[in-house]
């Protein structure tokens, strides 16, 4: 059996890695070996548990306010002995994280094959998202594989030499997992949720934690959302806040006195994908939350000035709004206000993946190692969206309170 070290270090990789994890599980052909850095800690074990991964290799390299030189050096120093001792014959990364590179830098040094999944994503901007661009781009240097998402981002890396034989275009793994949890009888860990979805407001599901965003950024965004609970009643604002104080700091003194903003610890995945499954709208810095939510029916409002998941503001999925005070507010009030600009978003094709991205991966390793043929590429189609609560027709805006 071919030996395929899974390398990832935070909450969003493993979401998306857990499926691949899965069906290489299940390959009569490959062993799975489980390496993360643990450059998430809390949050990586809340999906670690949900999907029943259990790492052979536990780095736990996370300090409170870390830099990414510390990240760095502590997954580098740990990763040489752990391919020391599996000895894989290939080394999968995944996405944009500190993990992925220096992941991608450890088998290379050891002259280690290394396929990328979700490779291709680019904004072209080095610095924006920081320093997830530049991530990207020094792995899809150092990979032997690419599995890219979609075909846009598959031209990218053809554009930047990447041998066309090395690419496999197979939709993206965080549609597998979406899939794999998200259910309309599905019994929240969280009772609150129950509250927050029964008092019949419209929820808005909000996610921030881009460093580039870190400070007045933030801050705007946050005062433009205590203006939308002011004006709407029928509103309320679900806020899983990130542990980095930065983030949290902010929130906690601009939404203080609003008891329609409720302010969580980070969710369970189980549970955030199955809210923003009933929530009405998304406001999200995330990469992630650009291929999820669409894939629910919920419109994106991307609070960053560029994407590197530029499908999803071509399918109108989604809109970039920046982080300017007024026009978050007036995106947002948009949304809220004109039902059928909500529903043009709301009913677009999401161009991201039919829940079939890992089992094409597999295939691809197959193809790499001899073992089968090269699987067909994923093409979008106009893919059936779960949502289990209707938006509310009520549109009017509410008295300040």
């Amino acid at each position: 059996m071919k030996k395929i070290l899974i390398v990832f270090g935070t909450r969003p990789e493993a979401i998306k890695m857990a499926p691949v994890v899965g069906v290489l599980k299940h390959s009569k052909y490959f062993r799975p070996v489980v390496a993360v850095t643990a450059q998430h800690r809390e949050m990586l074990d809340q999906v670690l548990e949900l999907f029943g991964i259990v790492p052979d290799y536990d780095l736990d390299i996370m300090r409170p306010r870390q830099t990414l030189f510390e990240v760095t050096v502590r997954a580098l120093q740990g990763l040489e002995k752990v391919l020391q001792e599996a000895g894989p014959d290939l080394v999968l990364v995944h996405g944009d994280t500190t993990t992925t590179f220096v992941g991608a830098l450890s088998a290379f040094y050891f002259q280690i094959p290394v396929g990328h999944v979700e490779a291709g994503l680019r904004t072209g901007n080095k610095y924006a998202p920081f320093p997830e661009e530049m991530n990207r781009r020094l792995t899809a240097a150092l990979a032997d594989l690419h599995f890219a998402p979609t075909a846009r981002a598959a031209e990218a890396l053809k554009r930047e030499g990447i041998d066309p034989e090395k690419i496999f275009v197979t939709g993206n793994t965080v549609i597998d997992a979406l899939q794999a949890v998200v259910r309309e009888d599905y019994q929240f860990t969280d009772g609150r949720l129950y509250r927050f979805l029964e008092e019949g407001k419209r929820v808005i599901l909000v996610t921030t934690h881009r460093r580039e965003n870190w400070g007045e950024p933030l801050r705007q965004v946050y005062r433009a959302l205590r203006r939308v609970v002011e004006q709407f009643e029928d509103v309320a604002v679900v806020f899983p806040v990130h542990r980095n104080p930065v983030v949290r700091e902010a929130a906690e003194e601009i939404f203080a006195g609003l008891n329609r903003v409720h302010l969580l610890e980070p969710l369970p995945y189980a549970d955030f994908a199955n809210l923003m499954a009933r929530s009405y709208l998304v406001l999200t810095d995330s990469g992630g939350l650009q291929e999820e939510a669409p894939s629910l029916g919920k419109p994106v409002l991307v609070l960053r000035e560029v994407t590197e998941r530029p499908e999803a503001l071509e399918a109108g999925t989604v809109r970039l709004v920046g982080t300017a005070e007024e026009r978050v507010f007036g995106e947002v009030v948009r949304l809220l206000t004109d039902e059928a600009a909500y529903y043009r978003m709301a009913s677009a094709v999401n161009p991201y993946g039919d829940g079939q991205a890992s089992r094409r991966i597999l295939e691809a390793l197959l193809y790499h190692f001899g073992q089968g043929p090269r699987p067909e590429p994923f093409s979008p189609k106009v893919l059936a969206s779960t949502s289990f609560c209707a938006p509310a027709q009520n549109s009017s805006g509410g008295e300040e309170e």
